[in-house]
């Protein structure tokens, strides 16, 4: 039972950084990259539905996306989307692709990326002592049925804190990378 906690705890933990590092991919940086756009939503037939459902997002060179719908009709919706964005993108539509041209980023932009990079960091944080507090917590309730002993409990309890440590501490290390890419010029 112990195990099965614990191994239930490390993969949740392992899930709080893969979307860490997921929404980490959608701050922009000076660079283009596909991920910048791909899961942003855009209002198609009155349903919102993620961009990489409709077109092909693609980045031929470092300062430009290229947006190349599936559906034709789809272009004008899309590239509305695009400029309603907080992203700033000021797309250009051929009448078959969008092209998106990625301004390089201000100072002030970019201290400002390097603030919501922190914040998401600390909300992985967050997400990973809640995992540790669900975990203490089924441990607690199997010393109160009288499942496990004290010792086990006490033993269990270290093993968990010592995960929480290594996953924090990755986050942490991700988030410092993630500063310095925003912060690169």
């Amino acid at each position: 039972m112990i195990d099965d906690i614990q191994k239930d705890t490390e993969d949740r933990m392992k899930k709080a950084l893969d979307a860490l590092r997921r929404e980490l991919q959608t701050i922009r940086t000076g660079r283009a990259t596909p991920s910048l756009i791909d899961r942003m939503q855009v209002e198609y037939y009155g349903t919102p539905t993620p961009l990489n459902q409709l077109a092909t997002v693609s980045a031929p060179e470092p300062r430009l996306l290229m947006v190349q719908p599936w559906d034709k009709g789809a272009l004008s919706i899309i590239e509305k989307a695009l400029q309603k964005s907080e992203m700033g993108f000021n797309p250009t539509n051929d009448g078959r692709i969008i092209r998106i041209p990625i301004p390089p980023l201000t100072e002030d932009r970019r201290r400002d990326m390097v603030k919501v990079v922190k914040h998401k960091v600390e909300d992985s944080r967050v997400a990973i002592r809640n995992v540790r507090r669900d975990a203490m917590h089924s441990l607690k309730e199997l010393l109160d049925e009288k499942m496990i002993s004290e010792d086990e409990q006490k033993r269990a309890n270290e093993r968990i804190e010592t995960l929480v440590q290594k996953y924090v501490h990755e986050a942490d290390e991700i988030g410092q990378a993630k500063e310095t890419e925003v912060l690169e010029i």
